[in-house]
């Protein structure tokens, strides 16, 4: 199916099965000026360089005016066809162009081009590298009405630096596209550009990976913090009654866990100012010797603050292991339960209270 739409004297057609376009029977398409036509500059002229990227754009516009010549030569003189020109290509978003000034004789022409894409894109970007393709499209155009091999526009008025409108002068030239681009070549002026080039895509390396490094380093402080998180979950120590912390221990005692649990007990006893704590050994399972002697160590420590250490919660089967492996619990207090030892040490606790196993 073709939905049409009438734009001046411009058909625009739709075509709803194939999704394209077409203006007066050409293909073509809708762009975003000032994001992805001024992305797709600022791209170009990033790996190319200014100079070359003018050059480039400028043989681009003179090689692409077939079309243009041909819908001028449809009228009885060029400057009828290119007065005609003009509105098709306002029709099609290229700005206002004005003929300022025309003579054969001295094959001179003076073009003007306001609200171009080119310059609009330019000023979205804060750059002024020139309207070098329309100027192009322009040379293409007058090399074609003045019969020369090839002429060049050069541009004296640049909106994107201000000015109210891009102005070119278009006249023969004795030097070809294809010269200024060896003479670029032989120049330092390349060497400049890719130079340029080289630091651009260095400055954009350099700040990506210093963002991938801040995200790095913002990913290592989160894990930092939420494996703190998980260490003060896996040993939390509570205040059950004054005087008296409990340290409930799951799982497996290793030394490095079980330094950092010390460091906390030794810490909580030091500012709660607990005379008992409770060692609460529900949560394990399995004890081995290594297990075993970590948690002796944590008894000694805590008795050499003042703290006195209650052993609560051993499983029959961790009992029956500590037997067999060897382990000596006589010198302390060992309880069956959480229970008894928050009992146990509220008794003591008490002012005039006396400790005893129950």
């Amino acid at each position: 199916m073709i939905e049409r739409a009438l734009l001046g004297d411009l058909e625009f057609e739709y075509d709803t099965e194939s999704k394209t376009i077409r203006i007066a029977g050409n293909r073509a398409i809708f762009i975003w000026t000032e994001s992805t036509l001024a992305g797709l500059l600022s791209g170009l002229q990033r790996m190319v360089g200014t100079e070359r990227i003018r050059l480039s754009l400028h043989g681009g516009g003179r090689d692409g005016v077939e079309h243009d010549w041909a819908y001028i030569c449809q009228y009885p003189t060029f400057e009828q066809g290119f007065a005609e020109l003009i509105k098709v290509a306002a029709l099609f978003g290229w700005g206002g162009w004005e003929l300022v000034s025309l003579d054969p004789k001295a094959k001179v022409a003076r073009v003007r081009a306001r609200n171009n894409w080119e310059a609009e894109c330019q000023k979205v970007l804060g750059v002024s590298w020139g309207s070098s393709y329309i100027g192009g499209k322009f040379a293409g155009i007058f090399q074609r009405f003045f019969g020369v091999s090839q002429c060049w526009a050069e541009q004296v008025a640049f909106a994107a630096k201000g000015d109210e409108y891009d102005e070119f002068l278009i006249r023969p030239s004795d030097t070809s596209l294809e010269d200024r681009v060896e003479r670029l070549l032989a120049t330092d002026e390349a060497t400049k550009a890719d130079l340029a080039v080289a630091l651009e895509r260095l400055r954009k390396e350099v700040e990506e990976r210093a963002e991938t490094e801040r995200e790095l380093r913002d990913k290592l402080d989160l894990i930092a913090r939420q494996e703190e998180a998980i260490r003060v979950l896996s040993t939390p120590i509570i205040e059950v009654w004054d005087g008296v912390i409990t340290l409930p221990l799951m799982g497996v005692v290793d030394s490095q866990r079980a330094a950092e649990t010390m460091t906390r007990l030794l810490d909580a006893i030091v500012h709660k100012r607990a005379r008992h704590a409770i060692i609460d050994l529900t949560g394990v399972e399995v004890i081995d010797t290594s297990t075993a002697d970590h948690i002796l160590r944590l008894v000694r420590a805590a008795e050499l603050l003042g703290a006195r250490c209650v052993i609560t919660g051993i499983r029959p089967a961790v009992a029956q292991t500590m037997v067999s492996i060897g382990i000596d619990l006589s010198k302390l207090v060992t309880l069956a339960s959480l229970r008894d030892g928050l009992l146990h040490c509220m008794g003591g606790a008490r002012p005039g209270g006396r400790e005893s196993v129950r």
